[in-house]
């Protein structure tokens, strides 16, 4: 069983800048795919970011590609999603997300969920 945790979220401007922290409670969370999941208002949960157990390799969203970038340090069990040049759209609920494979990270989500952080960001 992994507990995950998400902080950082809050309110923002336009073109504004974020960062999330997602924090595991396990300290083989190292064993893990992890990624990050956002909400929007009155939408499905979507995938926005993952990222390899090493940290070797990542991936993202079309939607979010070139803005946000995502980090792990496997030392401290905390995975990071840096959110930059924030648009409205980007508004949601962002979970953070793991699972021994990659694959469920980076489709529909893996096992592992975290409570959520909301990220507003206005116009």
């Amino acid at each position: 069983q992994v507990h995950l945790e998400e902080s950082g979220g809050g309110s923002v401007e336009t073109g504004g800048s974020l960062r999330l922290s997602c924090t595991a409670s396990r300290r083989a969370f190292s064993n893990y795919a992890a990624g990050w999941f956002r909400q929007p208002p009155g939408k499905e949960r979507e995938f926005v970011a993952a990222i390899t157990w090493s940290g070797g390799y990542t991936y993202y969203a079309d939607s979010v590609k070139g803005r946000f970038n995502i980090s792990r340090d496997n030392s401290k069990d905390t995975m990071y999603l840096h959110l930059n040049h924030l648009q409205p759209e980007d508004t949601g609920v962002y979970y953070c997300n793991a699972d021994e494979a990659i694959v469920m990270v980076t489709g529909r989500g893996g096992v592992y969920w975290g409570q959520g952080t909301q990220v507003t960001v206005s116009a």
